[in-house]
């Protein structure tokens, strides 16, 4: 086993790393966002991290870990634990360096991921629900093969790694003020932090996590690292159940605040860049973004918000975009009460008409304790063009007689 730095991972540790991914990691684009900076009330901007190679952040990390194996290392293999972005990552290094390696991935990780990360050259095996379930296995095999784990965030070289992103949007916005990092185990957040912080110790750095997978709050109110005991999240680039030992303590030294942000922000995140900066991100991804969309003006401009990561399964980015619809109310749906007689139904459709509503799906219900003999109950599914004109359709139809529930 090579000999490994210890202590906390330095700016000159970042500035390392750097030289190694020269040829390897992608300088991701900068991107001004409009409508997010007209929210805001100053300039936001994307750091482009969906535009990475392998569609995340994390080649940055596992590139720099593999590079330092030694040949001893190298000749036994690599092996790592991964819900998708990190797999890709590590497959694509160890494939680069000529290096074999393996995966294990939770049961019900994204197809997409999987199939991206066979394609890099990688040997892909399940195990258990949760990345820490495949993080045991990946143990379990590196003890019985001498393959080296590469952890997904709780390393010296990932940290640093990842940190080259942060010196980047240092780079690429000199003003900012805030800087918004979607958060897991904390990697991208501690690597990012630590280079924002050396040489930028007034701008504030912020991780956000899903939070129905939120394990920094409780461990820095508590002082160590606690691992939760269930997770729920869409966001399984984030699903992370215990920082990391490196990670806690990065972001407890260097990191401002955490956040956390609902599945229904996260999908309104995840809709709204596809419409207005026609960017696909995964939802973790799109983490940073829902942070701003749901307190605009909580965050010093020029910010910055980091898309994380865009690997998502389109079967999840059709349903997370119905979702983002519902939440944003974009699609109303409502029960209504109309008199049971020839004609009632189409009056009740003109009305939605004049309102401006376009009709996608109606059912009727006949049998229900609460109406009377001369009625029925019309179940009905409607386009809006957002909540406010959601509203206004509800307001006319109740002006209008009917009894309306949502």
């Amino acid at each position: 086993m090579t000999d490994q730095p210890t202590g906390p991972v330095t700016l000159a540790d970042i500035e390392e790393a750097r030289e190694v991914l020269a040829d390897i990691a992608v300088r991701t684009p900068m991107e001004e966002s409009r409508w997010l900076s007209a929210l805001a009330g100053g300039p936001v901007s994307l750091k482009c991290e969906n535009l990475q190679r392998t569609g995340s952040f994390k080649i940055r990390g596992a590139y720099v870990r593999i590079s330092r194996l030694s040949a001893e290392e190298r000749r036994h293999g690599v092996v790592a634990a991964s819900a998708g972005n990190h797999a890709q990552g590590v497959a694509l290094a160890a494939s680069t360096l000529g290096i074999r390696s393996t995966v294990f991935m939770p049961e019900g990780a994204p197809i997409p991921k999987e199939k991206a990360t066979r394609g890099y050259g990688a040997d892909v095996r399940f195990h258990g629900r949760y990345l820490e379930d495949a993080l045991v296995e990946a143990r379990r095999f590196a003890d019985e093969t001498g393959a080296v784990l590469i952890h997904p965030f709780d390393h010296r070289d990932i940290v640093a790694g990842q940190g080259t992103a942060g010196l980047e949007v240092l780079e690429q916005e000199p003003g900012v003020r805030t800087v918004l990092v979607p958060t897991g185990g904390g990697g991208l957040l501690a690597g990012m932090a630590i280079a924002i912080k050396a040489a930028r110790p007034d701008v504030r750095v912020v991780g956000v996590q899903a939070e129905g997978a939120a394990a920094f709050p409780e461990s820095l109110r508590v002082g160590s690292p606690v691992p939760l005991q269930s997770m729920t999240t869409m966001a399984d680039g984030i699903a992370v159940g215990r920082p990391g030992d490196i990670t806690f303590a990065a972001v407890q030294e260097h990191c401002d605040d955490i956040i956390t942000v609902s599945e229904e922000s996260l999908s309104r995140a995840l809709l709204a860049l596809v419409e207005r900066a026609k960017m696909v991100v995964e939802p973790a991804g799109a983490a940073a973004v829902a942070a701003v969309l749901d307190d605009p003006t909580a965050f010093e401009t020029p910010a910055v918000a980091v898309l994380s990561g865009g690997n998502i399964d389109p079967l999840l980015l059709s349903k997370v975009i119905r979702h983002g619809l519902v939440a944003a109310g974009r699609y109303l749906y409502l029960r209504v009460v109309i008199p049971d007689l020839p004609g009632g139904l189409a009056g009740l459709l003109h009305e939605v008409g004049d309102a401006g509503a376009n009709v996608l799906e109606v059912a009727h219900e006949r049998i229900s304790p609460t109406l009377a003999l001369t009625e029925v109950e019309v179940l009905i599914q409607l386009e809006t063009r957002g909540s406010e004109h959601a509203q206004t359709v509800m307001n006319r139809l109740r002006e209008r007689g009917y009894r309306v529930y949502t």
